[in-house]
């Protein structure tokens, strides 16, 4: 299959396919700390689109392989990452019986959007990147928002979110997520390419710089007016967003750059980076991962061997976060909330001891 190239405006269908007859999903993803959630607090604040926060009911649809009560499969969505809580779901509103994750996702995010009285609903998600087709296919119109950033950026990101969250310093292997998360994440957006699917991408640094002109951009991509309100974190609404201290930048009032924080990449880590940048950026001709305009260094590539061992390391990991996703789905409930009672203590004694 050939690789598109790629590009910051949207791909462009048939007349057929405009906007005027889009009638959802709209997901925004990216990979973990490359900005979505303050691309989701400020795509909010429009009044025509109301996104879920990490709903993430696509991740945990093994939850509707077998046919299932309501009473079956609310409790443990909520008990994976309480997003029926976080949004004040009106559970009596939900499918009460169904083996199939698409009418519970519509009904849900639908119910969520009507809210606000918005009529564009989907999810901000960063943990399905690598099934973004198979979300496609179960959803033909779906649009998808791609958010990039520098690798680098994302990793320094990561080392300060793993100092006051300890879901983050818990999760092992983070510079292998990272980078092969994010070219599956360039796999993904290909493929969908190749389908026809309509995409917008854009990058964290054209946002935090120019915040009017990319979400302008946005809104033409989605066929609503520009809103100016959403060029700042003034009044957005971030509720659904989980509280922490990893958080603190998106619950701001005033959107800040990065770009000019201490280094605290290890020199080895960076290195590491820099080198799967320029076999990818050798791949793509100079068009991904960095944004337009910037070059990167003359690093070398990494050798044959570092790349099988580094994807057999992702893919374990990979398989260790989908049987996790099995465990909530299907471990005996008493068990699921003893877990999650533990891991809430847990987070307590943590943030007591950062106090």
């Amino acid at each position: 299959m050939p690789q598109s190239q790629l590009t910051s405006s949207p791909v462009t269908l048939p007349e057929s396919h405009s906007s005027h007859s889009w009638a959802g999903p709209l997901f925004v993803t990216g990979t973990w700390r490359s900005g979505t959630s303050l691309l989701y607090a400020l795509l909010n604040k429009h009044p025509q689109i109301a996104l879920m926060y990490e709903g993430d009911l696509f991740l945990v649809r093994p939850l509707f392989w077998i046919p299932r009560t309501k009473s079956g499969w609310l409790e443990r969505w909520e008990l994976w990452n309480q997003a029926p809580s976080r949004h004040k779901l009106d559970a009596s509103r939900l499918p009460s019986r169904t083996h199939q994750v698409r009418p519970v996702m519509e009904r849900a995010y639908q119910l969520y959007a009507r809210q606000k009285g918005a009529p564009i609903w989907g999810d901000k998600t960063v943990n399905s990147y690598n099934c973004l087709v198979e979300a496609a296919s179960n959803f033909p119109n779906a649009r998808f928002i791609m958010l990039w950033r520098d690798p680098v950026a994302i990793y320094r990101s990561v080392i300060k979110a793993a100092q006051s969250a300890t879901w983050f310093a818990d999760r092992s292997g983070m510079i292998y997520r990272l980078l092969m998360g994010h070219k599956a994440l360039k796999t993904e957006r290909d493929r969908l390419v190749s389908r026809g699917a309509r995409i917008h991408e854009i990058y964290f640094e054209d946002l935090v710089n120019n915040p009017v002109a990319t979400l302008t951009g946005i809104c033409e991509f989605l066929g609503i007016p520009f809103v100016p309100a959403m060029a700042d974190l003034g009044g957005a609404d971030r509720s659904a967003i989980s509280e922490g201290d990893h958080h603190h930048m998106v619950k701001s009032e005033r959107i800040v750059s990065s770009l000019d924080r201490p280094e605290v990449v290890p020199a080895r880590v960076k290195r590491k980076i820099e080198r799967y940048v320029a076999l990818w950026q050798e791949e793509s001709g100079g068009l991904w991962p960095l944004p337009p305009g910037r070059r990167s260094c003359d690093s070398e590539k990494p050798s044959a061997l570092e790349r099988l061992c580094d994807q057999f390391i992702y893919r374990c990991l990979r398989t260790m976060d989908f049987l996790v996703v099995i465990l909530y789905c299907y471990a005996p409930l008493a068990l699921l909330r003893r877990f999650r009672a533990f891991k809430r203590r847990r987070a307590r004694g943590s943030a007591l001891k950062a106090e």
